[in-house]
C-alpha cells in the first residue's frame, strides 16, 4: 500500500472540483490542473463557494473550511500532477481524451504515483493500457455531486494489483465515502442501470407516452425517486448521458442500450441540460419549464 499525502486533480469541472473539495476537507494536499488558468481559479471559486454554503449550514467550521482552501494548489502544468501520490483524472466523458492526458501526464510520473480515473463507463483495463504502470492504475468513480454523495464505485482493471486496490478503498474511506466494487464492464453498477433508465424515460418522452412534466412526477410519486429522469438526465449532462450509451451500445452490442434519438437531436442542439440552462427543462427564468 502506499501512503498517501497529496492528490492531483486532472479537471477542474463539477465533478473535478467536487473531487479536489473533499481531498482538501480530509486533510490532503491537492494539486488541481485544467486546459487554463481561468478554468482552474473558476474551479477553486466554486469550491470555495461550495464550502462557504457548508459553514453557513453548520456542516463543517469556518476553520475547517479555511484549512481545506489553504491545502488546494493550482497547477498551471499538468506535469507538476506528476509530483502528486495519486492523481486522479476527472476529465469530459471521452476515452480519447482521458488516454491523452495519461499519454502526457506518463514522462512526468515519480516512481510512487497512483493513477485513477473517474470514469462513469469507460474501460478502466483500455485506459490503463496507455500508461507505464497498469498495476498501479484504478478506477474511482466519484457520483455526482460529490461532496454529497456517498458512495465510491472501485474499479478494477484485469491488471490493477491488490496494493493499488487496497490503497484506493482506504483512500476513498478517508474521505468518510462508503465503496461497492465495480467489475471492468460498460458503465459499471451506478450507470449499467441508472443511464438505461434515464435513455427509456427520453424514449417515453419521444414515443408520445407522457409529457416531460407527466414523466417525472410518475417516477417522483410512483416510484419515491428524489428526482425524475428527465430532470436527473439534465444534472448529469445530456452529452454525457449520451456518451455513457454509446459505451453500452458499443461495449455490449445490445438493441436495448441503443440511445434515443431525441436525445441525440437535444446534444447535437447543444441543450445539454442544466450547464448550460437548457435541456428537457429550460433553467433561464426563476423555474425550470419544459423545453418540450
Amino acid at each position: 500500500m502506499v501512503d498517501i499525502k497529496s492528490v492531483g486533480v486532472i479537471g477542474a469541472g463539477q465533478m473535478g472540483g467536487g473531487i479536489a473539495q473533499v481531498c482538501a476537507l480530509g486533510g490532503y494536499e491537492v494539486l488541481l490542473h485544467d486546459v487554463s488558468r481561468e478554468k482552474i481559479e473558476a474551479g477553486i471559486d466554486n469550491i470555495q463557494a461550495n464550502m462557504a454554503r457548508l459553514v453557513s449550514r453548520g456542516t463543517i467550521e469556518a476553520s475547517a473550511m479555511e484549512a481545506a482552501v489553504g491545502r488546494i494548489r493550482a497547477a498551471d502544468e499538468l506535469q507538476a500532477v506528476g509530483a502528486a501520490d495519486l492523481a486522479i483524472e476527472a476529465a469530459t466523458e471521452n476515452e480519447e481524451v482521458k488516454k491523452n492526458i495519461f499519454r502526457a501526464l506518463g514522462p512526468h510520473l515519480s516512481d510512487r504515483t497512483l493513477l485513477a480515473s473517474n470514469t462513469s463507463s469507460i474501460s478502466i483495463t483500455r485506459l490503463a493500457s496507455v500508461t507505464d504502470r497498469p498495476e498501479r492504475f484504478i478506477g474511482l468513480h466519484f457520483m455526482n455531486p460529490v461532496p454529497r454523495m456517498k458512495l465510491v464505485e472501485i474499479i478494477r482493471g484485469i491488471a490493477t494489483d491488490a496494493g493499488t486496490y487496497e490503497t484506493a478503498v482506504t483512500f476513498a474511506r478517508s474521505l468518510g465515502k462508503t465503496t461497492a466494487n465495480a467489475e471492468d464492464f460498460p458503465a459499471f453498477i451506478v450507470n449499467r442501470i441508472l443511464v438505461p433508465m434515464i435513455n427509456e424515460a427520453i424514449y417515453t418522452l419521444y414515443e408520445g407516452v407522457g409529457t416531460v412534466d407527466a414523466i417525472d412526477t410518475a417516477l417522483k410519486l410512483g416510484a419515491n425517486h428524489p428526482m425524475g429522469p428527465l430532470e436527473l438526465g439534465d444534472f448529469i449532462g445530456l452529452d454525457t448521458v449520451l456518451s455513457i450509451m454509446n459505451v453500452l451500445y458499443e461495449g455490449l452490442a445490445d438493441s436495448k442500450y441503443r440511445p434515443c434519438p431525441l436525445l441525440t437531436k437535444y446534444v447535437e442542439a447543444g441543450w445539454l441540460g442544466k450547464k448550460v440552462d437548457r435541456g428537457f427543462y429550460d433553467y433561464r427564468g426563476e423555474v425550470p419549464v419544459p423545453t418540450r
